[in-house]
């Protein structure tokens, strides 16, 4: 039995691009559980095989001045030191999402990648079907289509899917840096998946990436979901500029 553990943080980096990135959704309204307030993940993440840096997923849960409810969703990545001799990752996500419908208000995402920094700051208007995007300070506007999310909303909205059938596929839509993208998630199939908790049976996902994303990944990203209520992302593996990467679980709260 899969039950929940405090566990330190290991080392590893690079993945909390791998959990947004992974997904972005057509309009629906979340069929599953709501978006769980004060969830906490952390990952060690493994480049090669050889601890590379640790990850974050967190949901706080934020009230607005017109009294909707919000859910703020933060994923941080960082390198470790031997890592980042060679190329430091230090990157951090923020989105405001609407607790019921799952569509993000904002999006907040600062790149610390080798050399390359960027910082952008999306606010998204989904009654013109409109994005207002500040990247490194120097404004546009674009429009997407309806029931666009950002990089962080949509796995928070597929964790909330009633059914994943293995042989069967998600059609998503996804803004990203200026463009809009479509993608496709395939449910591969149940299998059990082994960590430092122990075994639990997982949804095996494939999401093919038309693009190279927001953090490393340079193409497709494959990602595991417990198979139960909570539906909790265990792992995910990616190819990356330097290689191949993966996230594992090591502790979580509550």
């Amino acid at each position: 039995m899969w039950s929940a553990r405090e566990a330190p943080f290991n080392s590893g980096a690079l993945v909390c691009g791998m959990l947004g990135v992974l997904l972005a959704v057509l309009v629906l309204p979340a069929a599953g559980l709501a978006v769980p307030v004060d969830e906490h993940h952390r990952y060690a993440i493994s480049l090669w095989g050889i601890p590379a840096g640790e990850a974050t997923i967190n949901v706080e849960e934020v009230v607005s001045d017109d009294d909707r409810s919000l859910r703020r969703l933060v994923t941080t990545a960082r390198s470790n030191d031997f890592i980042s001799i060679f190329f430091p990752v230090e990157n951090y996500a923020e989105s405001i999402i609407d607790a019921h419908t799952l569509l993000p208000q904002q999006l907040i995402f600062q790149r610390r990648e080798g050399s390359r920094h960027e910082d952008f700051d999306i606010r998204f208007d989904h009654i013109v079907n409109q994005v207002t995007l500040q990247k490194n300070g120097q404004p546009s506007v674009h429009s997407i289509v309806p029931g666009t999310h950002d990089i962080l909303s949509c796995l928070y909205f597929l964790r909330t899917m009633p059914t994943l059938e293995p042989g069967s596929s998600v059609p998503l839509n996804i803004y990203h840096d200026r463009k809009n993208y479509q993608v496709e998630v395939h449910v591969e199939a149940v299998e059990p998946v082994d960590g430092s908790w122990g075994t639990v049976e997982a949804i095996r996902l494939l999401a093919v990436m038309p693009f190279r994303g927001i953090f490393l990944n340079e193409g497709n990203i494959r990602f595991w979901l417990t198979n139960t209520e909570e539906r909790i992302p265990v792992m995910m593996e990616a190819r990356v500029i330097v290689g191949s990467v993966r996230a594992t679980l090591e502790g979580w709260a509550p």
